[in-house]
């Protein structure tokens, strides 16, 4: 079975670029670990989201959105958990 590829939507780029360098390894390393396992264990989908999905590291959220025909995972937001779902 092949991986999935990533991409990220501008804004989430931004977003891991402000982050401190130690919490952006935490999530990077998550983030790629979705190449292989899309839906890992402790993923949550987003209520009132047909299509997202987030994932928990510390205090921050991954929001993304898993396109299974593409074998592709969009990063859409990056954001500390007081502002994830606003």
């Amino acid at each position: 079975m092949a991986d999935y590829s990533i991409t990220f939507a501008r804004t989430a780029r931004k977003e891991i670029q402000t982050l401190d360098s130690s919490v952006a390894k935490r999530v990077l390393s998550k983030i790629e670990a979705l190449q292989k396992a899309p839906r890992p264990a402790g993923v949550v989908k987003i209520q009132g989201a047909e299509h997202l999905w987030r994932i928990r590291i510390g205090d921050w959220r991954v929001i993304y959105q898993v396109l299974d025909g593409e074998r592709r995972v969009d990063i859409v937001a990056i954001r500390h958990r007081s502002d994830a779902y606003r």
